[in-house]
């Protein structure tokens, strides 16, 4: 621009300084030049800017704003409009070549009054065949009339037809240009808008559209963009609530019951499945927690909480409650996952002991029941209070199983129905402990110890004394009680943390002094909880 200002208004200035131009047909050759040129250098500085505007607009802009500013309008406050656009676009490739053609057609005009004396054979080359409409008496010298018309000289004619072309020539390059221009300015926006769309139907809502326009599709797209990120937002906070009520109500009832989300749950929902039950309670926790006060209790049980809860999780199980320190959990696809998990909770409970005697802390102790059978899981309440429950006999037997643990001074004890369902028994350390019939259960049950939650030592001893201990068992139910206290006795020689091998000593010696009812047979009946 400074360029082409500097050299206008130096041809300018020699126009205006008659020593520079003498004569006059250069000064007129000069003149049409100066405006020619004005017209090009216009030309050429409106081509410039719309192409300029264009490659921001497509190309650039991405790079110029901010991920924030490319979601508004930035290009001004009152919104465009296409129609304007297309008004400039049809102005630029047909009203200003015409302009162009107009401007040369009045530079090559020349007024006859300029030529001053006009002979009648000069005035006869000018008006050319018009002379034969004008009759033998009329006056052509020197007439006042005619010197009103206008005339092309030869270099002017030469000069028209060369503005015609450059009119024609700049007409087709604005056309080639601006249409394509125009084409991308509308419908690549349009593009990316619908693009944008697709990707949010699919799920995709960390995705905007950059606003390249202040006109209807910018304004469009500007508000695609609120809309998804208010989406965005109202799912995040919907995703949020449903996180929130999954640590309620965990996932997994849902996909039992067959529904998508928490809203399609009714009062009354029920489903029957197998499942294993594993229950885990802290031993002597009354205890402990009279010593705490409400604030230490509800510390030491998140804290033991928070060790536990993510090794169920990692067994494909999960909890359906928490009763105070104990916990309730379901194993839905394998019975071995809960055996492994009841084994993941006992070494997690020597390393929350180990951060408790750092603490200058007492350790604790828990026990594991398990029991495999049939659960009805379902949804209970009323209409202004509802919560997903498992109703079962098999809940209150995995219940009592941990209540034995207690009882027998051992970790884990499972049922027979949750032996005989196991994949993979050999891969499990077990001994058969007794036979009981437990508080709620007229039959009794097959008990078994699982010896993989001891520590190695007291595994490794339990493991070598196991036929010992089949042993000792049989010569009980046998009501062989001195025969039973000899083994017993022998084993808790060998294995001196073997509790259940000095149960069954305390249990002889009970039986051979006070006796047994003569219809004694063998089974263990327990009537607490």
């Amino acid at each position: 621009m400074l360029a082409f200002s500097i050299v206008h208004g130096l041809m300018i200035y020699q126009l205006q300084t008659p020593e520079m131009l003498n004569d006059p047909i250069s000064r007129r050759m000069f003149s049409n030049y100066l405006f020619i040129s004005l017209v090009a250098s216009l030309l050429t500085v409106l081509f410039i800017y719309f192409w300029q505007k264009h490659r921001v607009h497509i190309k650039y802009i991405e790079y110029i704003y901010t991920r924030e500013e490319l979601q508004k309008r930035i290009f001004g406050k009152n919104p465009g409009k296409i129609r304007n656009r297309l008004y400039i676009a049809s102005a630029m490739t047909t009203l200003l070549p015409l302009t162009i053609v107009l401007l040369y057609l009045i530079l090559s005009l020349t007024p006859i009054r300029e030529m001053g004396e006009v002979s009648a054979s000069e005035m006869r080359i000018m008006l050319g065949r018009l002379v034969d409409f004008m009759g033998p008496d009329f006056e052509l010298q020197n007439n006042e009339d005619l010197k009103g018309f206008y005339y092309i000289s030869a270099l002017d004619n030469a000069l028209m037809f060369i503005g015609i072309f450059s009119g024609i020539l700049v007409s087709f390059i604005y056309i080639l240009f601006f249409v394509n221009w125009s084409t991308a300015d509308i419908v690549r926006p349009v593009n990316e808008l619908v693009n944008s769309m697709q990707k949010t139907g699919e799920g995709m809502l960390d995705n905007y559209t950059i606003v390249r326009t202040n006109d209807e599709i910018g304004v469009m797209s500007e508000g695609y963009n609120q809309m998804t990120s208010r989406l965005r937002e109202y799912i995040f906070r919907i995703s949020r609530m449903n996180e929130a009520y999954s640590r309620f109500v965990p996932n997994q009832f849902l996909e039992f019951l067959g529904k998508q989300d928490f809203v399609d749950i009714q009062l009354g929902d029920q489903v029957q499945k197998e499942m294993s039950v594993l229950f885990s309670d802290i031993r002597g926790f009354t205890e402990i927690s009279e010593e705490m006060s409400p604030k230490e209790n509800f510390d030491f049980i998140n804290h033991y909480l928070g060790y536990m809860e993510p090794v169920i999780r990692q067994n494909n199980g999960f909890i359906d409650k928490f009763i105070g320190d104990s916990i309730m959990a379901l194993f839905h696809d394998k019975v071995d996952d809960a055996i492994d998990a009841a084994i993941e909770m006992r070494q997690t409970l020597a390393r929350f002991n180990l951060d408790r005697i750092d603490q200058g802390k007492p350790t604790v102790d828990s026990g594991i029941g398990i029991h495999t059978g049939n659960l009805m899981l379902g949804v209970v309440g009323g209409e202004g209070r509802m919560d997903g429950t498992v109703i079962s006999d098999a809940v209150n037997l995995a219940s009592r199983l941990e209540g034995l643990t207690k009882i027998y001074h051992t970790s884990i004890i499972i049922s027979e129905d949750t032996l005989i369902k196991l994949e993979n028994p050999g891969k499990y350390n077990f001994r058969f402990l007794d036979v009981a019939r437990v508080k709620g259960k007229k039959e009794a049950v097959y008990v078994f110890e699982v010896l993989d939650g001891d520590p190695e030592e007291v595994k490794a001893l339990k493991i070598e004394t196991k036929s010992l201990f089949g042993k000792g068992i049989d010569l009980y139910k046998n009501r062989k009680f001195e025969e039973a206290l000899e083994v017993f006795s022998e084993i808790v020689k060998i294995n001196q943390q073997d509790s259940v091998a000095a149960f069954y000593v305390n249990r002889c010696r009970t039986n051979i002094q006070k006796g047994i009812p003569d219809d004694w047979s063998g089974i263990e009946v327990y009537d607490a909880k």
